[in-house]
């Protein structure tokens, strides 16, 4: 298969730096909405949210990556993504626009974490003008066994 051309990435904001994810993994983008918490869940996951008759789990990216949590704002977004085959939204502090990067302008992520994120969950950074865009590789976003937890939790909420 020949590798694209170019990337379409939805670029959010996540403790005053820019992030992208690939569009293709993004189900949909809703405002931030009561969040009911899930007792025993790792702490990154904030709780689960009803989305469209069905509940699905949300996690703080911020805190997933070991950053300090962002202040919740208006501008605040859940990104609905899925992973294999768990559904789940990730809290952002701002989502701001979504766009073609050309492949020749990415580079491999680097050897140490760029922005204080583990750079497991890298898939590399792209040089945009006059700014950086820190792109996640979002099958790497959750370990395994958490993917396979957060999908028994909505397993069983949605029975």
């Amino acid at each position: 298969m020949a590798s694209r051309v170019e990337e379409q990435i939805v670029i959010f904001q996540l403790n005053e730096q820019s992030y992208g994810i690939d569009i293709m993994a993004v189900q949909e983008i809703i405002c931030l909405q009561e969040i009911t918490k899930v007792p025993g869940a790792p702490d990154f996951v904030e709780g689960i949210i009803k989305l469209r008759g069905g509940v699905i789990p949300v996690i703080d990216l911020g805190r997933r990556f070991g950053l300090s949590a962002g202040e919740r704002t208006g501008q605040s977004r859940i990104i609905i993504v899925q992973v294999n085959n768990v559904t789940f939204g990730m809290i952002v502090d701002s989502v701001q626009e979504v766009l073609r990067i050309p492949a020749s302008s990415i580079e491999p992520p680097p050897p140490i974490a760029a922005g204080g994120v583990d750079s497991s969950f890298l898939k590399g950074v792209a040089l945009l003008d006059d700014r950086l865009v820190i792109l996640l590789e979002h099958t790497k976003i959750l370990y395994e066994n958490e993917q396979e937890q957060l999908h028994k939790v909505e397993m069983e909420l949605n029975q």
